[in-house]
């Protein structure tokens, strides 16, 4: 079968109408260096998609088509609540395709532009959803190596104390680990500069700690308004990425207490072993020292121990419980 690539040619509304296997695109929603996003109908179950076509290019590379094959069905096999699913994956025509579920929103990177630092409260609990995200991926083998506001789908939530639900997307292109070291070498950079770990940057082998890394940013940045290193030009950015501290961030958001920066300061170490072990580890500390709470976590519940003598019938008192109170839905 030769493979046409005239999906590809000519300008993207001219997709609009067509059919790519079984889905009729509808609209362009996104687009990046190595793909484009489309709102699509299913035709089989008649059902709104969102159809990510992959460059010609990557097809025609059968490393990156293995890869593909490999980190995709692994991505499918996850279900999480704040992951958007797969539906399918596949190619036609010599082009690579994703279906996954249409999220009704905006992005966070929408979000960012629009209204600037978000609330310390509402930076908690977008957190906390992609943290969670990111660490079910984590424990089934999968490092997503390029977290950033764009690959976070904000859409409305359930009720006034759940008000946003936060997806994290394209695990398509992700690395996955160790075992499948042998199927991530096709010549390109996966990641974003302001959200890039040390050591991507240098070549050095990735796990989960990479994403906590690039999560720190991306989180800094829904705080500040901004990623923690900002330079002139890509070299210095790398640079600062690997050589420099990152600037205190109560800099910028004097409301927050010191705490504050001693925990960015460990999720964005240079070494991954001085990092955080997981994402949620990392939000937890940082949900403490936003609130003052002691690095243990939620002060214990207290109950009365007293042990009543049965041939006491005085009226007992009700037990003293001091129970955890977890604010903000986070």
């Amino acid at each position: 079968m030769s493979r046409d690539t005239s999906l590809f040619t000519g300008r993207p509304s001219e997709l609009v109408g067509r059919q790519v296997a079984g889905y009729r695109i509808e609209q362009e929603i996104g687009r990046g260096g190595m793909a484009v996003v489309y709102r699509a109908r299913d035709l089989r179950l008649e059902r709104t998609v969102a159809l990510k076509l992959l460059a010609p290019e990557l097809a025609r590379n059968d490393t990156f088509r293995r890869r593909f094959t490999h980190e995709s069905r692994a991505a499918a096999a996850i279900d999480h609540p704040h992951i958007v699913p797969v539906f399918e994956a596949g190619e036609t025509d010599g082009i690579l395709y994703i279906a996954m579920r249409y999220v009704a929103g905006s992005d966070l990177r929408h979000l960012l532009d629009r209204e600037g630092p978000l609330p310390p409260a509402t930076a908690l609990r977008v957190a906390a959803q992609v943290a969670s995200a990111l660490d079910a991926a984590h424990d089934h083998g999968l490092v997503h190596r390029d977290v950033k506001p764009g690959n976070i789908l904000v859409s409305r939530g359930t009720d006034s104390d759940h008000p946003e639900h936060v997806y994290l997307t394209d695990f398509g292109l992700t690395k996955k680990s160790l075992s499948l070291t042998g199927f991530t070498t096709v010549g390109q950079f996966v990641g974003t500069l302001d959200y890039v770990a040390p050591e991507q940057i240098s070549g050095r082998p990735v796990d989960a700690r990479c994403d906590v890394y690039g999560f720190a940013c991306v989180v800094h940045e829904t705080l500040t308004g901004h990623p923690p290193f900002r330079r002139d030009d890509d070299m210095a950015l790398l640079w600062a990425h690997q050589y420099d501290d990152p600037p205190p961030l109560t800099r910028t958001r004097p409301d927050l207490p010191e705490q504050v920066d001693a925990v960015f300061a460990k999720a964005l170490a240079k070494s991954p072993e001085d990092r955080y072990p997981s994402c949620l580890a990392f939000v937890t500390a940082l949900r403490n020292a936003t609130t003052g709470r002691a690095a243990g976590g939620y002060a214990p519940t207290h109950v009365d121990l007293h042990v009543p003598d049965p041939a006491d019938d005085r009226p007992k008192p009700p037990p003293r419980w001091a129970a955890p109170v977890f604010g903000g839905g986070v």
